[in-house]
């Protein structure tokens, strides 16, 4: 009995120490919030602060708007997680339930897709909005969520489609259901879990991106939450106190996002089609 668990202890033990090493960096960030600039730079480093500045929170909030920034964000992220969302279930289901011509070659195309770097397409996606006259805004972020979903997403929403039975397909059929009611009404319940992924993965991606909002944003007003942590970086120096604490609210969202949806995330990446 003792060989048998030694083996479950071990693994348990190094799931705890990889865990600890993740959680590490954000508890860091943390603590550094609460000090001042001199003892962030203190060595050796202090695990705690000596004295906690709870002040440093209303501090960044002076340089740091949060309100109008979380505003800013969300108005890019929850359209284009929607548009991802919509768009990845459509085209995984297309290449997951319906017959076409070349249907594996499209197949084979979009996940090499994948391999191609994003910063490929930077030129080539500016260009073609200066040439529809909307190089700057909001809406070349938002639009391409609507085109398709990415690679990724349609690959992990029709290996979900996949584990599930065809039976039910046919049977919604002889009830005179077409595609769009067997996808709604007999689908799209049952791949939860991979809709929830795809949602956490497409909201921390639209979360966190700098690029994409440096491209085209130009006015301050506009500015999310990654843009608005530059503004803690001068020519003389970082406020790193300041850029912590803000960096800790811009994180929270996320985080509590990410806690909620943990379940359906942890199933939509294993893809089980169906529980047993």
């Amino acid at each position: 009995m003792r060989s048998r668990n030694q083996p479950n202890l071990a693994l348990s033990a190094l799931a705890a120490v990889l865990g600890l090493a993740c959680v590490f960096p954000f508890f860091w960030m943390l603590r550094s919030s609460f000090m001042g600039n001199i003892e962030i730079y203190q060595y050796p480093p202090r695990l705690l602060p000596k004295l906690w500045r709870f002040s440093n929170y209303p501090a960044a909030l002076s340089i740091f708007p949060f309100g109008r920034y979380l505003i800013n964000t969300l108005t890019i992220t929850l359209p284009s997680v929607l548009g991802i969302m919509l768009t990845s279930t459509m085209a995984a289901y297309a290449l997951a339930r319906v017959a076409f011509p070349l249907k594996k070659l499209w197949f084979v195309l979009i996940i090499a897709s994948m391999l191609m770097p994003t910063t490929v397409t930077i030129i080539p996606i500016f260009k073609g909005w200066v040439a529809l006259g909307a190089p700057s805004g909001y809406a070349p972020l938002i639009v391409p969520a609507f085109l398709g979903g990415g690679a990724f997403n349609i690959f992990l929403v029709r290996q979900f489609l996949m584990g599930i039975p065809r039976d039910l397909d046919e049977a919604a059929r002889i009830d005179g259901a077409g595609h769009p009611r067997i996808l709604v009404q007999v689908l799209l319940p049952l791949i939860k879990p991979a809709l929830i992924s795809v949602g956490l993965f497409a909201f921390i991606l639209y979360w966190n991106d700098v690029l994409g909002p440096l491209i085209y944003i130009v006015r301050n007003e506009q500015n999310t939450i990654s843009q608005g942590l530059a503004n803690f970086r001068g020519g003389y120096g970082t406020d790193y106190k300041a850029i912590m604490a803000a960096s800790c609210m811009s994180v929270a969202p996320a985080v509590g996002l990410y806690l909620a949806g943990q379940k359906y995330f942890i199933e939509g990446i294993v893809l089980s089609g169906l529980k047993s």
